[in-house]
């Protein structure tokens, strides 16, 4: 097994060039694992995480409905901003500067076969790193992600997840808010989750800025205690 992941950052890159790199290493593991099982090898499969930012972008998962996006075509245009039906899981997500988006793209036959404990572990990763801010944040149950006031009338979502897997490879991730532009949640309905608020870790600190680089070593440190890999 394989517990190495090289890292990528790729900075500001647009959504859809990302999509279709994305696509390019996830089919390049899966052909390895299908010739693998084709011709009786055993091949390493690689394992991948892209950090990313984009530009103002709306994306739908597969299941997702389109009612939730509150722009126009002709909104969206004014706005700056593009949209995408998507191969994830989940409902609409916004994406945006200040926000830190993390794509592992993993043959978790190189670490355990289990969608949910690999959710729950991407939830882990973000959650150990907000607690070293301060922060006490959580699951709320029945919704992927991480939020801040669980329980409360003031529950609000810091961390968006939605992942794609198939013969146990992943793809898409996670988008924290980090500096994130928060107007920008005003025109979908995150997730498709009436009632309830989203925010960013500056607005939970009270800064103008956080510093991005911290937040993703950090992530970094908490992933590959959980996934007991190394980045390389």
């Amino acid at each position: 097994m394989n517990k190495k992941i090289q890292l990528q950052d790729l900075a500001n890159k647009d959504y859809q060039a990302t999509w279709e790199y994305q696509e390019e290493l996830f089919k390049g593991i899966v052909d390895i694992k299908i010739r693998n099982r084709r011709e009786e090898l055993e091949l390493e499969t690689p394992n991948y995480f892209l950090f990313v930012e984009h530009p103002h972008v709306y994306t739908l998962g597969k299941s997702g409905d389109l009612s939730n996006l509150l722009l126009s075509e002709k909104q969206l245009a004014d706005k700056g901003a593009t949209f995408y039906k998507i191969n994830r899981g989940g409902d609409i997500t916004y994406h945006g500067p200040g926000q830190i988006v993390g794509y592992p793209i993993i043959d978790l036959e190189n670490f355990f076969t289990d969608i949910h404990k690999y959710l729950r572990f991407l939830e882990e990763a973000i959650i150990l790193t907000l607690q070293e801010y301060g922060l006490e944040c959580g699951r709320s149950e029945g919704e992927t992600g991480v939020w801040l006031g669980v329980g409360t009338p003031f529950a609000r979502k810091i961390c968006a997840m939605g992942v794609r897997a198939s013969r146990w490879v992943t793809m898409h991730g996670f988008a924290l808010n980090v500096n994130a532009d928060l107007g920008y949640f005003d025109n979908i309905i995150p997730c498709g989750i009436r009632g309830k608020a989203v925010t960013s870790l500056n607005v939970e600190l009270g800064i103008d800025r956080v510093d991005e680089q911290d937040i993703k070593s950090k992530i970094l440190k908490h992933f590959s205690q959980l996934f007991e890999s190394e980045f390389i």
